[in-house]
Parts: C-alpha cells; sequence; structure tokens
C-alpha cells in the first residue's frame, strides 16, 4: 500500500512542477504580449546616421493568429503555407521623403517640320535615389527610383536582478534602413 501512496505522490508532484512551469510561461507570454501591444514603436538614428526603429515581438499562438491577424493568415494560406508550421511573421512599412533641388535645361525638339517645342530636363541623384524629369509647356513627366534595404534582427533582452542577467525578459525586433531617405513607419514581428 505504501508503494502505491509513494508512486502516487511521485507522479501527482510531477503533473503539479509540468503544470506550473506551464502556467508560468503562459503567464510570462500574456504579459509579454500586453508590454508589446502597448509599447510604441522607437525611432532612431545609428551612428552611421541610418533610420533604425525597435519594436517588442508579440508572441502569438497559432489559433491566435488566425483570429486576430485573419488578413494576413489569408494572404499566407495564398501562398500556399499552412499556418501551423509558421515559425514567425514579419510586416514593415516605410516611407521615403526627398528634397530636391535639381538644375533646369532648356532643350529645343523639334516636333514636325514647321513645329519647335522647348522642354526644361531635370537629373537628381544620389547612391540610393535618382529622380529624372521632363517639363513642357502644358505637362510634366517625372521618375523616381529609390532602392534600399531594411536589416531586421530579432534578439533577446535578459531579465536582471542586481548584477546578474539571465533567462529571458522580452524578444526584441531592431529593423535598420539602409537608405537615409527613408524612415521605418510600422513594423509587426510574431512569434510562433
Amino acid at each position: 500500500m505504501k508503494k502505491y501512496l509513494v508512486l502516487y505522490s511521485l507522479i501527482v508532484t510531477v503533473v503539479a512542477v509540468w503544470g506550473g512551469k506551464f502556467l508560468f510561461e503562459e503567464l510570462s507570454r500574456v504579459k509579454g504580449n500586453n508590454s508589446a501591444l502597448m509599447g510604441e514603436v522607437e525611432r532612431f538614428r545609428t551612428k552611421a546616421n541610418q533610420a533604425a526603429a525597435s519594436v517588442q515581438v508579440l508572441r502569438l499562438k497559432v489559433g491566435e493568429y488566425e483570429e486576430i491577424m485573419a488578413e494576413d493568415a489569408e494572404k499566407i494560406r495564398r501562398m500556399g503555407i499552412k499556418i501551423r508550421r509558421l515559425e514567425s511573421a514579419s510586416k514593415n512599412a516605410t516611407s521615403m521623403q526627398v528634397d530636391i533641388a535639381a538644375p533646369l535645361r532648356d532643350t529645343v525638339v523639334v516636333r514636325d517640320s514647321m513645329r519647335m517645342d522647348s522642354l526644361h530636363i531635370f537629373r537628381w541623384s544620389d547612391h540610393w535615389t535618382s529622380v529624372e524629369g521632363l517639363i513642357a509647356r502644358d505637362s510634366v513627366v517625372c521618375r523616381v527610383h529609390s532602392v534600399d534595404t531594411l536589416h531586421q534582427v530579432v534578439h533577446r533582452i535578459p531579465r536582471k536582478f542586481l548584477f546578474f542577467r539571465f533567462g529571458t525578459k522580452a524578444l526584441r525586433q531592431q529593423i535598420v534602413s539602409s537608405n537615409p531617405h527613408t524612415t521605418v513607419v510600422y513594423s509587426e514581428y510574431i512569434l510562433f
């Protein structure tokens, strides 16, 4: 009879420890999600003067993702990917604004043998953006070409107690834009 009581108490202890660990992880996840949802996107410039943003990572279960982000989940399904196989999902939005001052050149164009027209042409470029355009009497034609690379890093923020660092307090995503004219407007990173 004592064997069964010892075995029973051992099983109950293992289940209680496992349940407590599961509960602690779930509370930690929910607490992290609350702070991520309440937090703002931190925008800053790196030492190389590149636009950057930092945002805390959301940790969702597959069912929560399908419920909350239904539109994104549908896009993923249309790509032929099963939602339950996702490791993470990320979404970024950037905007670009460049103030340009470019010299105008006059160009004479012969439309037919009897009529000549005057056009103003401008061109401006740097390493990331190029703009060229044509200004006629009654119209303007302009072409803007911009290249940007977003570098994304997800890293752990450890818990701190006195001088000790341990465990994981939160996951944080940081995005750096290589184009100085670009600003990271929005970022979302979901971990499953």
